[in-house]
């Protein structure tokens, strides 16, 4: 059997998703999360074959679980299951170590086959998207994006600069350098210009 941990935090979805896994006779769903935090703690206690994972989630996004499953050494490898059909979201998903990316559009038959193949130590990616990958360079360095992404959410450089251990001065540093890079008037237009190339 193929043991699986899926985390999604919208209820209809991750129960959607265990129910066609499982359908399927050589597929266990061990767990299910509806955070990033939980999800890793099911994962270390599990130790499942499979992750799937949403990107975006409460305590921890799945770019950052993926990174973390790596980080300590687990041998569960990742299916990233999403909406966010752009070339950034999967190379950023790629370079924290997950071996599929999956849309949520894509056929139900896609997705046991997807946590089959990458159980075998294969990789199971959206081919569209695999194929825009790598025509566009991500500028932004992992500070650049934390603090950009605060900032879109309308935070101000003070509320930034204390959520992330940094002085206001170097907060600003940063998104200076981001609204440069991505060719914006202000914070807000380089927000939302990184997140439609899914940078953010």
């Amino acid at each position: 059997m193929i043991r699986v941990v899926i985390a999604e935090d919208q209820g209809l979805i991750l129960g959607a998703l265990a129910a066609l896994l499982e359908l399927e006779g050589d597929i266990e769903v061990v767990a299910q999360a509806k955070d990033g935090r939980s999800a890793l703690e099911e994962v270390r206690a599990r130790q499942p074959d499979v992750l799937l994972t949403d990107i975006e989630m409460p305590h921890m996004t799945g770019l950052e679980l993926a990174a973390e499953v790596r980080r300590l050494g687990l041998k569960t490898r990742v299916v990233i299951v999403t909406t966010f059909g752009r070339a950034g979201y999967l190379r950023r998903a790629l370079e924290a170590g997950a071996s599929g990316y999956l849309l949520k559009d894509a056929p139900s038959s896609e997705l046991a086959e997807a946590v089959r193949r990458v159980h075998l130590g294969g990789r199971a990616i959206d081919p569209h998207l695999a194929a825009q990958a790598w025509s566009e360079e991500d500028p932004l360095t992992d500070r650049e994006r934390k603090v950009l992404r605060l900032a879109g959410e309308g935070r101000t450089s003070a509320e930034i600069a204390a959520e992330l251990g940094l002085s206001e001065g170097t907060v600003r540093n940063y998104l200076s350098e981001a609204i440069s890079k991505l060719g914006a008037q202000n914070r807000v237009e380089a927000a939302r210009i990184a997140r439609e190339k899914g940078w953010l």
